[in-house]
This record gives C-alpha cells, structure tokens and sequence, in this order.
C-alpha cells in the first residue's frame, strides 16, 4: 500500500465527565515530524501518544490536536462547598464594614466562584487508556485517508510511466532513419563539392555523425529507470524517497537525449519527457 503524507481525521469519545476531541492532520515533509497541541491537563499522555503515532506513520509534517471539553455538571452533582461559602459572606461583612457603599456579593457571582462547587474534575491520568484507544480509531481512519490518496497518486504516476514508455518506443526508429537520411545528403554534398566522394569518406563522415546523435544508451536507461518505477509501485510501502530519486535519473537522460538530438522528432519527444518526469516528480514530493 501507497500511502501519500496528506491526511486528515478527527473523532471525539464521551465520557463521564466530558468528551474527547483528537485531531490529526498532515502534509508533506522529508522527515517524520510531530507538532503537540494537548491541553495542559492531558499533557501527561503526550509521550505515550507520540510512541503509538511513531509506530503507524513515516513520514509527514503530523499536527496532533488533543483536548477535553467538560461537560455541564447534573443538579444532583451540585453541592456548595460550605467552608468556602461561610469565608466569601465572612470576608464580604469585613469589606462591607471598612467601605459601607461597596456592593455586595450577587447569588450568580458566589455561584461562579472557583471551587464553590469543590472538584468538578476528573482524573485524566485515568483517562490515558481511553485516550489512546481513541487515537487507534483516529489512526485507522487517517491511515486509510493517507490511502486512498496515495493509490489515486500512484495510479497517475503509473499513466505517466505509460505515456514516457510510448514516446520512447516512436524515438527509437527514428535514429537510422535520421542516418539513412543523412549518408544520401552527404554523398550528394560531396560529389558536388569534390566532384567525386569515395565511399570511405562518406562512411567516415557517416560514422561520426551516428555517434553524435546515437541515443541507444539513454533510451535503454530511460526503460531501465521506468522498470524500477514501475516494479516500487507494485512493492508498495514508503517509496517516495526512492521515487524521487529515480526522477532524478530520468531527468538525467531526458537531458541527455535533448542535447543529442539532430532531429526536430528527437527535441519534441524530450521535451515531453520532460515535462512528464516533472508532473511525476511535483506527486511524488507527497508519496510517504
């Protein structure tokens, strides 16, 4: 499986106290490279997460967004706590005392007080099990995201292999051709020129133009390099190192095979070659 370094999945979980909220998003990066946004409360199970997270993935710049919201507590879970009530009203009279005109406390802002209603929380050093089950259901679904993604990019790099192997196969007869064509007009020019061309001359000059234009090598390395892309598609994994590598080679020679050419074919069909290998290399740039 092919798997491209852009992703995205979020799922929540509720529980007692609250939800869970994970978030993972990535794009591509040469390097496998994590970005933490965990609420303070959680940070404890960053570091298990990290671990869980470093298992599945390899490469990508990933964005780990993990938070808690608490839910609204039930009547029945409200109780005042009294000891802080009893201070607020002693501390309220002293004020009211000293400074007869401030205002008094408000039922709402009692209320709103921090702690008025004792600890509302939850132990989220118990919550690590649910947290990293809930980040196995985010990776699966991320996972198979990055997939989907890598199989729709695999497929156009393939459809790309396909079209550079066609234009080799129509450059390669166009060689003895260009040969052929070349040995009738430089024996003309000669007997025009010398009046008399021996044919040893004109294989000789017939034999430095060949080597000049003759691009065997590059088109059986250009069907090489295509080979090997073809053969890391079927392989799968994490190929996109590899792949770029390999259009490096390819540009190579599409290069080579321009700067030989002596025909107007030649010059079209490395162009083209080009511009196939560099829709290829821009794709693979998001291969993992």
């Amino acid at each position: 499986m092919i798997c491209s370094m852009t992703g995205y999945a979020v799922r929540t979980r509720d529980l007692e106290r609250g939800t869970l909220q994970l978030e993972l998003k990535s794009v591509n990066s040469r390097y496998l490279d994590f970005h933490f946004r965990v609420a303070d409360d959680l940070r404890a199970i960053e570091m298990p997460l990290r671990e869980l997270l470093a298992k599945r993935l390899t490469r990508g710049k990933i964005e780990c967004r993990l938070s808690f919201n608490a839910a609204a507590a039930r009547g029945e879970q409200l109780q005042l706590n009294p000891e802080l009530l009893q201070t607020l009203a002693a501390l309220s009279a002293q004020v009211r005392k000293q400074l007869p005109e401030a205002a008094p406390l408000s039922v709402n802002e009692a209320l709103r007080w921090p702690g008025m209603f004792g600890e509302q929380g939850i132990d989220f050093a118990a919550v690590g099990a649910e947290v990293l089950a809930l980040a196995n259901v985010v990776l699966d679904e991320f996972t198979a995201s990055r997939a989907r993604e890598g199989a729709k990019l695999a497929q156009m790099i393939g459809e790309r292999v396909d079209a550079m192997r066609r234009i080799v196969r129509e450059v390669a007869p166009c060689i003895p051709e260009a040969q052929a064509l070349f040995t009738d007009k430089l024996r003309q020019r000669l007997q025009e020129a010398l009046g008399n061309a021996s044919d040893d001359r004109i294989l000789q000059e017939v034999a430095v133009f060949a080597t000049r234009i003759d691009v065997a090598e590059e088109l059986s390395r250009l069907n090489t390099h295509l080979d090997e892309v073809e053969r890391i598609l079927k392989a799968g994994g994490a190929c996109g190192k590899r792949l770029d590598f390999l259009m490096q080679e390819l540009n190579r020679e599409a290069n080579t095979l321009a700067s030989k050419s002596a025909l107007t074919e030649v010059s079209q069909a490395a162009m083209e070659l080009k511009l196939l290998i560099e829709q290829m290399r821009e794709q693979i740039q998001n291969l993992e």
